[in-house]
This record gives C-alpha cells, structure tokens and sequence, in this order.
C-alpha cells in the first residue's frame, strides 16, 4: 500500500533532521493519510478511500465528494478516484 493520498496525489518527502548541534540527518515527511468511507450523492454509493487529513478537509470545504472531483485534475487523482470521477460525469449526463 503506497502512502500517497487517492485525491490529491500528495506523497512523502525527504528533509533534515537538525539536532542542537546543527548535525544533519536525512529523513521522510510522511502525509497523514486516514482511510475514509466518503458518500456521492450523484451515485447513490459510499466509496473506501485513502486521503490525507488535508484533503478531508477540502472535500467539506467544497461540499462533498462529488464537488471536490468535477473541480479536481485528473493527473492528480488516483486510478480508483478517476473511476469514480468517470462514473459521477456520466451519471450526470443522463440525468
């Protein structure tokens, strides 16, 4: 399981350690990665997804699921949300 968060696309990155004494160790920044059941009202459907705390919070900030991924790129989403992107788009077009 990769530790990279399925809607923003954010990842580990590496950086120093500096102690007291100005030594320098490398390390990894880590993303707080939650696993989370989020539900598309287009859908009907709750979907299991891995994401960083920081993208919870801008999935309520835009006002659920389903307006978070219209306004997303796809180059950032991953291949199960891109999927569920796929699916909204054309539930929409029918309706």
């Amino acid at each position: 399981m990769s530790r990279v968060c399925e809607l923003s696309g954010k990842g580990p990155m590496s950086g120093n350690t500096v102690s007291h004494a100005n030594n320098k160790n490398r390390r990894r920044f880590l993303p707080n990665l939650n696993d989370v059941t989020l539900i598309s009202d287009v859908l009907g459907q709750s979907f299991q997804l891995r994401i960083s705390a920081a993208a919870l919070r801008t999935v309520d900030h835009r006002g659920g699921l389903d307006a978070f991924l219209a306004k997303a790129k796809d180059e950032e989403l991953s291949p199960k949300a891109l999927k569920i992107k796929k699916e909204m788009v054309k539930a929409q077009a029918a309706a």
